[in-house]
């Protein structure tokens, strides 16, 4: 899985989640049912400019969180004027995506290689090659890491829109999907300098694309993903597996040899890393060494999450991003089983496997923050509501103030996730 941020003395963990999980059981079946018919995406509609409009609102609020967290928690503790604004957005993983496009992962110059090295070989190229790309229109670095961010995640929240309208019964509703996913509890790196809204911008309308049968440029999007996360070739085997299941036409075959494009971009990259290390997996040490990536059992995995989170061997809030982690597994394990039930195969795998990387670690890092990658959970939750508005009212009640706690907690420089 892509990797995390810096963490206290054996690691460090991640950001708290969102309760339990809704059944998707009223959505329809992603894998046995046919396609839609394949036609051009229509213009923006009326939803769509809601939810953009929804967009632009819950962008303005998490600005306006790091604006009040920048006065009531300064770095310095007798400040008498805030933090930079560029410094409360860029925390943790934002340097090393700033050292990569800025330095490159081995630079030449020794005033840009870092005293103990980073292990920035664990990110892939995809996203600091784009804020490289922006950095050339903005040349202040933060601002055009928060600038990719919000592009790719006005493109990201349309194309979940539109996802969510092929299982929901109105197009109306898949409004209620983009607000689930835009209040959950990490919602604030769709808005920072992280991948999370790059990736989904890509793998989301690599998805449709693969609903409408168009298998060219579903493996060209879906190359963008993998690029930018690991996490995209667990897009890849849902696509396979979608591929399998649907693409049943004449000379539906010879469209398979596209599904392999995905899988150049981390060749590639494995490959130049081989070039400069001698190691092919330089990407999958580097999160070792630096994120205790290394495989253990899933009972190990949980056992030491646990540990950490309920042993009291460490402070109080690294502790509570452990719980959270526990939280976030579980909610992962309960969508899986139900997409499962639903026999939605592709999005049952595309979980799975997100899960099998995060939580056969030596502990879970940074699962709260994957679910925001998990489009069948929200557009689940969104189809379980429709009929039972108490509980979306519950669900939005817990989300939203978790969402502020930790977009402040991010804000503030603490560890998040």
């Amino acid at each position: 899985m892509p990797s995390t941020n810096p963490a206290p003395a054996p690691a460090r963990p991640t950001a708290p989640n969102a309760p339990s999980v809704p059944s998707p059981a009223n959505v329809r079946p992603g894998g046995s049912a046919p396609p839609p018919a394949r036609r051009r995406l229509p213009r923006l509609d009326a939803v769509d400019r809601d939810v953009l409009a929804l967009y632009l609102f819950t962008r303005v609020a998490l600005a306006l969180v790091a604006y009040c967290t920048a006065w009531l928690f300064p770095r310095a503790p007798e400040a008498h004027s805030p933090s930079p604004f560029t410094d409360v957005v860029g925390q943790w993983d934002w340097s090393h995506y700033l050292h990569i496009a800025r330095d490159g992962y081995f630079p030449d110059d020794p005033a840009a290689r870092p005293a103990e090295w980073d292990n920035r070989e664990a990110f892939f190229p995809g996203f600091p090659l784009v804020l490289r790309t922006a950095h050339l229109v903005v040349p202040e670095w933060t601002a055009a890491g928060l600038l990719v961010s919000l592009v790719a995640g006005a493109v990201a929240v349309l194309a979940l829109a539109r996802t969510a309208r092929l299982h929901l019964p109105r197009a109306a509703d898949a409004r209620r999907a983009v607000l689930l996913l835009l209040v959950s509890p990490c919602a604030v790196f769709l808005a920072v300098g992280y991948t999370e809204s790059l990736f989904l911008a890509l793998a989301l309308p690599s998805w449709l694309a693969a609903r409408r049968h168009d298998w060219r440029a579903a493996a060209l999007l879906a190359a963008g993903a993998t690029a930018v996360r690991v996490s995209g070739l667990f897009l890849l085997a849902a696509l396979l597996v979608h591929f399998a299941l649907t693409a049943r036409a004449r000379g539906a075959l010879r469209r398979l040899p596209w599904l392999a494009v995905p899988a150049l971009p981390p060749l590639l990259y494995s490959c130049y890393l081989y070039l400069r290390t001698g190691d092919w997996m330089a990407w999958k040490h580097a999160q070792e060494r630096g994120w205790y990536r290394e495989f253990h059992p899933p009972w190990e995995a949980w056992g030491t999450t646990w540990s950490a989170a309920f042993g009291h061997g460490y402070t109080t809030p690294y502790a509570l991003m452990w719980q959270a982690e526990l939280v976030a597994m579980g909610v992962g394990l309960v969508t899986v089983a139900l997409l499962a039930r639903a026999r939605r195969w592709p999005e049952t795998c595309y979980i799975a496997l997100n899960l099998w990387a995060l939580g056969t670690s030596y502990w879970y890092m940074s699962i709260p923050r994957a679910t925001l990658l998990w489009w069948p959970l929200w557009i689940g939750i969104a189809c379980w509501t429709l009929s039972r508005p108490r509980w979306l009212a519950a669900w939005l009640c817990l989300s939203g103030p978790l969402s502020v706690v930790l977009a402040v907690t991010f804000f503030s420089g603490r560890w998040a996730g």
